[in-house]
C-alpha cells in the first residue's frame, strides 16, 4: 500500500465523513467518489448509536468498498478527521480497541489497490460528504428538511 498523495494520479478521489449527534449518539457515514473531478458515486449509511470516530472509519470503508465495485486500482481518500488519517497512515497508534478492527479493515482493503493515499482536509472542504452523512442521519431520525 503506497501512501504518497503527490506522486501519483489516482483513478478516484473520495471525500468521506462521519457524523454523530452526541458522542456517542445516533451516527451515519458517507462517501462521495469522483473520477476526473466528476461525482460518480455517493454512498451513505445510518450506523445507529455509535461514536464520531467509528462513523469516520465507516466513511472510509464506504469509499474503499465503492471504489472496488467501480474497478478502481488507485484511490485517494480526503477526510476531515486527523485521527483517522493518521491512524491509517500509521502515524498515530490506535488506542481505542473498538477502532482497531475498523483500521485493520481499511488497511486490508487499501492494500488491494496499486496506489492509495488518505489525506486530511479542512472541514470546509468536505461539505459534500458532510451533507450526505447528515441527510442519512436526518432521514433515519425522521427529521424533515426545512422548506424556506
Amino acid at each position: 500500500m503506497k501512501n504518497n498523495e503527490d506522486s501519483f494520479a489516482y483513478d478516484f478521489d473520495a471525500y468521506t465523513d462521519g457524523a454523530a449527534r452526541g458522542n456517542p449518539g445516533p451516527s451515519a457515514a458517507a462517501a462521495v467518489l469522483l473520477k476526473n473531478g466528476q461525482v460518480v458515486a455517493e454512498r451513505s449509511i445510518y450506523l445507529g448509536h455509535s461514536t464520531n470516530n467509528r462513523a469516520e472509519y465507516e466513511g472510509a470503508l464506504l469509499a474503499l468498498e465503492t471504489a472496488a465495485e467501480l474497478g478502481a486500482t488507485s484511490l485517494r481518500i480526503h477526510t476531515d478527521s486527523e485521527l483517522i488519517a493518521r491512524q491509517v497512515r500509521g502515524q498515530y497508534k490506535v488506542k481505542n480497541p473498538d477502532l482497531m478492527p475498523l483500521r485493520e479493515k481499511v488497511v486490508r482493503l487499501a492494500a488491494k489497490l496499486e496506489k492509495f493515499a488518505i489525506v486530511e482536509i479542512p472541514r470546509g472542504k468536505n461539505s459534500a460528504a458532510d451533507g450526505l452523512a447528515n441527510v442519512a442521519l436526518d432521514t433515519a431520525l425522521g427529521i424533515r428538511p426545512r422548506r424556506d
